[in-house]
């Protein structure tokens, strides 16, 4: 199976999957922004060198980022313009939030976590294919979780009843993409991605560590976020 395959079998199960309060809108980029998606997942995750690349690992979308334009961490003006995947069709989810549009590459608004991320990315590799050979960068889970205030709610505060299930899939097919992509480590951007992973890849010949997470509610990843994850990825061995 393709990146693209697991992918979109994941998307079928947890779309299946009942929530409820405090959950009030669910977004599945990988439906709704397909398009994007998998062209990342197959000009960037496949066929690109395999033992000695690093899987980065967030958590899943935030509603400037992925949940705008199907990529991990994407904020728009760096998958549109660095990525060049701005010209790929973005829909609009089943039930959206007023507060909560999705407007794809025409949003206005960009997440600080992946103008951190894919700017560092940038940054010191200059190229997507120089990134690439060295890195991929997934997420967890693929959905999106508001309340009724249109709040962003992280899979960690569903409740367990709900959230387990869903966590089962989500390693699940962790577990298969790390098998498809053979990485030498899957390095969780926070500890919450460190920690599944963890579950998720026990018995694998594969490393697991953890960067700091370069959200702006982190204040230490407001005190320099790129020094620091450079720092950490140069003590688990990861060369840059």
């Amino acid at each position: 199976m393709t990146l693209a395959d697991l992918a979109e079998q994941l998307s079928a199960d947890v779309s299946r999957l009942p929530f409820s309060g405090p959950v009030a809108h669910v977004y599945n980029p990988l439906e709704y922004a397909w398009a994007p998606h998998r062209a990342y997942l197959e000009r960037f995750g496949e066929g690109c060198s395999r033992g000695d690349r690093s899987l980065l690992l967030g958590m899943n979308p935030g509603p400037w980022g992925m949940a705008q334009t199907g990529v991990p961490f994407g904020a728009v003006s760096w998958v549109r313009d660095w990525l060049e995947l701005g010209d790929l069709e973005v829909g609009k989810p089943a039930a959206e939030h007023p507060k909560r549009p999705i407007d794809g590459f025409s949003c206005r608004r960009q997440e600080v976590s992946g103008d951190r991320l894919w700017g560092w990315a940038a940054s010191r590799f200059r190229s997507p294919r120089a990134f690439f050979e060295r890195f991929f960068v997934l997420n967890h889970c693929p959905l999106l979780f508001l309340e009724e205030s249109g709040r962003n709610l992280t899979p960690d505060k569903i409740e367990a009843a709900q959230r387990e299930p869903l966590m089962e899939l989500c390693d699940l097919a962790l577990r298969a993409s790390v098998e498809h992509l053979g990485p030498a480590r899957v390095i969780g951007v926070g500890a919450f991605a460190r920690k599944r992973a963890e579950r998720a890849l026990r018995g694998l010949d594969v490393a697991i560590g953890q960067i700091l997470h370069p959200s702006p509610a982190s204040p230490a990843a407001n005190r320099g976020w790129q020094e620091q994850a450079e720092a950490q990825l140069l003590d688990q061995g990861i060369a840059l």
